[in-house]
Parts: C-alpha cells; sequence; structure tokens
C-alpha cells in the first residue's frame, strides 16, 4: 500500500511533515494528527508576561524614571487553587514593593473573624492596583478594599532618583494593634482576630478592621 505524507503548520511555529505507515492503523494516526493540532491550538500565547516595568513620568514638571516589579500568581503556591483561579481571571500580577526581598503583597490570616483563613492581596491589572480580600465564608466573591493607579504609588527611596512602588500590605495580629495602639492615652479593647496592615512605606500604616459585617479603620493616634 502506498505512503502519503502530511504537511502541517500550527500556530505560526514550525511546520512539521508526518508520513502515514501503511495498514490499519492509518485511522489512529489521523486522529492522533488531530489530537496534536488540538492541543497546540488550546496553548495560551507563549510570550512571556511583562513582569518588569520601566519608564519615565512627570513629577513637579520633571520627567523621573521609575521601575515596577510584578509576580506571577504562581509564585506564590500557598494561595487556595479558588483565590489563584480568580486571580488569574483578572490577569492580576503581583506587585512588589522596593523594599521586598521575597515575594510579598499576599496575605493570609483571620480577617473575617477569629480562626478564619482568609487572604489579601494587592492585584495589577490594567494600570491598576486593587487591595483584594478572599474571606473562606464567600471565596467567590472578593472585597474590594481599595484601588489606586499603579504609577500614582511610586516614591524615590534612593540616591538613583529611579521611583519604586511603595504600597504593602502585612497581617496585624491583635498583639500587634495593640503595639500600634501604645501611645494613645486611652488604650482599645484588645481585638479578637488580625487587622490589615495598608503600608505606604515610608509614610504611613493604616489598620483596617472587619466588625459586624463592613471594614473600618482602627486608630493608632489618639
Amino acid at each position: 500500500m502506498p505512503c502519503w505524507k502530511a504537511h502541517l503548520q500550527i500556530a505560526g511555529d514550525e511546520a512539521y511533515s508526518f508520513i502515514r505507515p501503511p495498514g490499519r492503523r492509518s485511522r489512529f494516526f489521523l486522529a492522533f494528527l488531530l489530537a496534536v493540532f488540538s492541543a497546540s491550538a488550546q496553548q495560551p500565547d507563549a510570550d512571556p508576561q511583562h513582569l518588569n516595568e520601566s519608564g519615565q513620568v512627570v513629577v513637579a514638571g520633571q520627567s523621573v524614571p521609575y521601575l515596577i516589579r510584578r509576580l506571577p500568581i504562581s509564585s506564590f503556591p500557598d494561595l487556595p487553587a479558588h483565590v489563584a483561579d480568580q486571580l488569574n481571571q483578572r490577569k492580576c500580577l503581583i506587585p512588589q514593593s522596593y523594599q521586598a526581598h521575597h515575594p510579598e503583597n499576599v496575605v493570609h490570616a483571620s480577617l473575617e473573624r477569629a480562626g478564619s483563613s482568609d487572604w489579601a492581596v494587592l492585584c495589577s491589572a490594567n494600570g491598576k492596583v486593587s487591595l483584594l480580600v478572599f474571606f473562606a465564608s464567600t471565596p467567590g466573591k472578593p472585597i474590594v478594599l481599595a484601588t489606586a493607579p499603579e504609577k500614582e504609588r511610586l516614591q524615590r527611596h534612593d540616591s538613583s532618583g529611579v521611583l519604586g512602588f511603595d504600597w504593602a500590605i502585612d497581617p496585624a495580629s491583635p498583639d500587634d494593634v495593640h503595639q500600634a495602639q501604645s501611645g494613645m492615652a486611652r488604650k482599645p479593647p484588645l481585638t479578637d482576630h488580625d487587622a490589615l496592615k495598608d503600608i505606604t512605606l515610608d509614610r504611613t500604616t493604616l489598620y483596617r478592621f472587619y466588625s459586624k459585617g463592613a471594614w473600618r479603620l482602627l486608630d493608632t493616634t489618639g
């Protein structure tokens, strides 16, 4: 039985030639070709993500260089699958502050109530950064606590003059909050679960606390 040759080019990549073996396996071979083509067509764009962004912004009438570093969701393997999936659907990258020495801006804490297993994430997508909170009780409904254009969260931090990303988040245990309130004349009672530290590096720290169905800022200066 004569052989025939198939010429196949997939997704703009290198063309491949296949020679059909003779015999009854022809139909299986055709099915194999279709499977290869289908799998290749379903592969995502192979272009690398733009994790680092640099450029110039205008500050006080002057053009100033900046650098923003980001990490993919896969850099945080402890994230639950349902949270990671939602972040990927939003096309989130995780921006890293200019002080970062290890992956940051993904927080696991008891934010809804004592003992709950919740997550907070800074999500960079489409030029904006959003502070998202995922309660274990409502995993499919993330709460957006704050949003800002990414390039408005830049500041100078060293002698190079290059601006860096200045937003960071951390968990704050009841003891951490109590310590932050140590200078107050009348200290509030100890909280029963974690707060979320919302930090503008070298400037301010807000303590976001969820209680009785609403978020509020804890006083640390009164």
